[in-house]
C-alpha cells in the first residue's frame, strides 16, 4: 500500500501555484467572467487531463465561499445530485477524510469517492485540497463505481469585502468504461456550471446559516471538530489503474452528460 501525508505548506505552495499560473495550460473558455483552461494529460500518467476553472465573485466574500464549500450540512440542502456525503475521522487540525457520492445520469453508474480533505487559510487566500485515499471501512461497493481523485481542490482570492476570484483545479477520474476523451471534453463545460451553482449556493448561505447553528465552524474554530480520530498511517493512497473498469453499457448514447459532478469537488 502506498503511504499518505497530510499536505504540509509545500503542497499547499505547490497547488496555489499551479492555480496562478498561465504557462502549461490551454485557454478554452473565456466570457462573462467565467474561465477555463485545461493541461493535457503527461506521458505515463493519469489519462484524464487537469482542468482549471476562475470565477469572478462580485457580490459573496471569500470568507462566506470558504464556508460554503466545508460546511456538509448546508452542501445536503443545495447540492441537488448528492446521494450521500459525511465526514469520516479527522486526521490533522486542518486535515480530514470523507465520502461523497453522486447521481450520474442514465445509462452511467452513479459514482461515490473517498478523500482526504485538507485546507489552509493565509492572510491573503483560503485553499482547500483534497485526493482519494482507501479506507478499510470505505471499499468500493457493488451499486457504485468509485471515482479517483488525483488532485482537487480550491483556491479563494478575497478582492473586496464583498468580492472575490473562486479558482477550482483538478484531475479526476470518473473510472467505469466511460470514454477518457469524453470525460476530458464534458469537464470544459460542467465545471463551469459547477462553479455558477456553487456561486447561487454563496449568495443565500448567510440567511441559510443564521437559521442552522450559526457559530458552528470547526473548519475555522478545531475546538468545535467532533470527528473521531484516526491515524494516517490507516490509509493509503487511491490510484485510479487499482481499481476495476466497471462496465456502463450504452455509453454512446451519453451526450457529453455525466451529471454536474464530473468530479468530486468537496
Amino acid at each position: 500500500m502506498e503511504p499518505v501525508q497530510v499536505p504540509d505548506a509545500a503542497a499547499f505552495r505547490g497547488f496555489r501555484a499551479q492555480c496562478e499560473a498561465e504557462r502549461g495550460w490551454l485557454s478554452r473558455y473565456s466570457r462573462d467572467g467565467v474561465a477555463v483552461w485545461v493541461q493535457p494529460p503527461s506521458p505515463g500518467g493519469p489519462a484524464v487531463h487537469c482542468i482549471k476553472c476562475r470565477l469572478d465573485v462580485s457580490d459573496v466574500s471569500a470568507e462566506t465561499v470558504y464556508d460554503v464549500l466545508h460546511d456538509i450540512e448546508y452542501r445536503r440542502k443545495w447540492d441537488l445530485n448528492v446521494i450521500d456525503t459525511h465526514d469520516i475521522a479527522q486526521l490533522a487540525i486542518n486535515a480530514d477524510v470523507g465520502y461523497y457520492a453522486w447521481k450520474c445520469p442514465k445509462p452511467l453508474k452513479n459514482r461515490d469517492v473517498v478523500t482526504l480533505r485538507s485546507w489552509q487559510v493565509l492572510d491573503n487566500c483560503y485553499m482547500i485540497i483534497n485526493f482519494s485515499v482507501k479506507h478499510p471501512q470505505y471499499p468500493p461497493r457493488k451499486d457504485l463505481v468509485r471515482a479517483v481523485s488525483v488532485l482537487a481542490g480550491y483556491l479563494v482570492h478575497p478582492t473586496g469585502p464583498t468580492s472575490c476570484t473562486l479558482t477550482y483545479l483538478a484531475q479526476v477520474d470518473p473510472k467505469g468504461s466511460l470514454p477518457k476523451w469524453v470525460v476530458n471534453k464534458s469537464s470544459q463545460y460542467l465545471a463551469p456550471r459547477m462553479l455558477k451553482k456553487l456561486h447561487k449556493a454563496c449568495v443565500k448561505y448567510p440567511s441559510w446559516k443564521q437559521q442552522h447553528d450559526v457559530g458552528m465552524k470547526p473548519w475555522l474554530y478545531p475546538e468545535q471538530n467532533k470527528l473521531p480520530t484516526m491515524a494516517v498511517a490507516d490509509l493509503a493512497l487511491q490510484r485510479a489503474d487499482s481499481l476495476e473498469n466497471i462496465d456502463e453499457s450504452s455509453l454512446l448514447e451519453v451526450k457529453d452528460e455525466m451529471g454536474d459532478h464530473s468530479s468530486y469537488e468537496n
